[in-house]
């Protein structure tokens, strides 16, 4: 008879809780999302590694909140101090920045199979265009963070790297006194970049990680061109498995081993916190920026000081920005008039990007 009245009651809070939450709708939105089963749904794992990570940037960039001090006078020591004077510290440190760093690798990795699976195609134009907005601001939250330890290395990079776009005529100093706070890198520029870094970068990340994620809900995960092909010549519907339990399980289990990795990364090879910034210093040799801005900062040495009477630096930023302009708008160029999918053509830029970034990180890691 209790067993009975338990029954009842579980039952009871169940409807309640069903009523009030519109589980029925989870449940059915569950029971239906499909994921397209092919050689390369491998490849669908690394959005989800590429939030998780972010998930695990969040609440190990609020543990480190309590005790850092973003004023040049205390950022350092702040550092140190949760290196050295908080318990496991120096590994909460240690998982953010390895963890941020794997975040933007998993990042282009998705991007690139986005790009191979031909995924950005009709209607999916606005997915690839969030997912490159926050593929940006990735690469924004990096560069960001790095001046906020407050090292020499940190302290020089940056620099360098507002220097940068003042090389455009009229916006460009605008441009590098709004992001340094002033004529120089000093204590104006460490308060703006963890403002970006704490509160502007995380809203906007939020914002186009719902949208990216509604959308993918909306159309679902796309089956590549040749798949469905072959379903369509098969006159049947295309092998596909239920997200859940089935592909979250997997997504899971790649979750599993991309803790692993972060933990023994951060464990065997501490993020090692450096010299204290000296504004009055000079630059140490051989001074570069993080693997991910590698190749344009290559490229940008490669170029001779004056090409055709304008800066080389400015000829090289036109033409990462065309670059970037191009690949943004890939979906609109990827189809011809006739609506056919340019595939050879999407395939070959993908692969000439691809080793562009690889080669020229390559070289100027090592030169």
């Amino acid at each position: 008879m209790q067993a009975g009245t338990g029954h009842n009651r579980w039952k009871a809070l169940a409807a309640w809780l069903d009523e009030r939450l519109a589980l029925d709708s989870i449940r059915e939105f569950i029971a239906h999302k499909k994921v397209p089963v092919h050689s390369g749904t491998i490849w669908y794992t690394f959005g989800g590694i590429t939030l998780f990570l972010f998930v695990i940037q969040v609440i190990t960039g609020i543990l480190l909140l309590v005790y850092y001090r973003p004023t040049p006078q205390d950022a350092f020591e702040s550092v140190q101090f949760i290196m050295t004077g908080v318990s496991y510290g120096w590994l909460i440190r240690s998982i953010h920045s390895w963890s941020a760093n794997l975040m933007i690798l998993s990042a282009f990795i998705h991007m690139f199979s986005v790009v191979f699976l031909h995924a950005y195609r009709r209607p999916r134009e606005f997915v690839w265009f969030s997912g490159i907005a926050l593929l940006g601001l990735s690469l924004a939250f990096g560069f960001s963070g790095y001046l906020l330890p407050w090292n020499t290395v940190s302290f020089f990079a940056t620099k360098v790297g507002t220097d940068i776009p003042a090389t455009v005529p009229w916006l460009g100093p605008v441009l590098t006194r709004y992001l340094r706070g002033g004529s120089t890198v000093g204590g104006a520029t460490l308060t703006r970049f963890f403002g970006f870094h704490v509160a502007l970068l995380p809203g906007l990340m939020t914002l186009f990680l719902l949208l990216h994620l509604a959308l993918i809900q909306k159309f679902g995960i796309s089956a590549p061109p040749w798949v469905e092909e072959e379903s369509r010549f098969r006159s049947a519907k295309a092998p596909e498995i239920p997200f859940f339990p089935d592909f979250l399980l997997r997504e899971l289990i790649a979750w599993y081993g991309v803790l692993a990795v972060l933990g023994a990364l951060a464990a065997l090879f501490p993020w090692a916190l450096g010299v204290k910034a000296n504004a009055f210093a000079s630059a140490p040799a051989g001074i570069r920026p993080e693997w991910y801005f590698l190749a344009p900062f290559y490229t940008l040495k490669l170029i001779p000081g004056h090409v055709l009477h304008l800066e080389g630096e400015f000829v090289g930023l036109v033409g990462f920005g065309l670059l970037a302009l191009a690949w943004i708008f890939l979906p609109l160029w990827a189809v011809n008039r006739n609506g056919f999918l340019r595939r050879k053509l999407v395939a070959g830029a993908g692969v000439t990007l691809l080793a562009y970034l690889s080669t020229f990180s390559f070289l100027g890691y090592w030169r």
